[in-house]
């Protein structure tokens, strides 16, 4: 059982428990679904903490109200996509969707970063 235990992460220990009850009911994962599915929950985790310092700079920021909220959204749907499309490759049928999915939440992450970035080089 030591090749099946997952990094902790915020959300580790969830997806290590999902992980074993997935192969308890016979659902044998090859190891390239098992690895996607350790990425999924480790950039989650990993992209849920970047996201809690996120918004303690965006509110340092003189960025308009409205501009704040746009930004903390895409940093939210860019952490669901980067994460997110890990899991789609455990379908091996929809890697390239997974792949369209995991670039488009990066590249949104970059946008919100930039935009935070912006705000912090603005203010100061």
């Amino acid at each position: 059982m030591d090749h099946l235990r997952l990094d902790r992460t915020a959300d580790g220990d969830v997806g290590g428990y999902s992980l074993i009850k997935l192969i308890g009911r016979g659902n044998v994962l090859a190891p390239v679904q098992i690895n996607f599915f350790k990425a999924g929950h480790a950039h989650a985790g990993v992209l849920t903490l970047m996201s809690l310092l996120y918004y303690l700079f965006m509110a340092q920021t003189a960025l308009p109200l409205g501009v704040k909220h746009a930004a903390c959204a895409a940093l939210v749907v860019g952490v669901l996509a980067q994460s997110g499309g890990f899991f789609i490759h455990l379908d091996s049928s929809k890697a390239a969707l997974g792949n369209r999915v995991t670039l488009t939440g990066a590249a949104i992450l970059v946008c919100a970063i930039a935009v935070l970035v912006y705000g912090l080089i603005a203010g100061a």
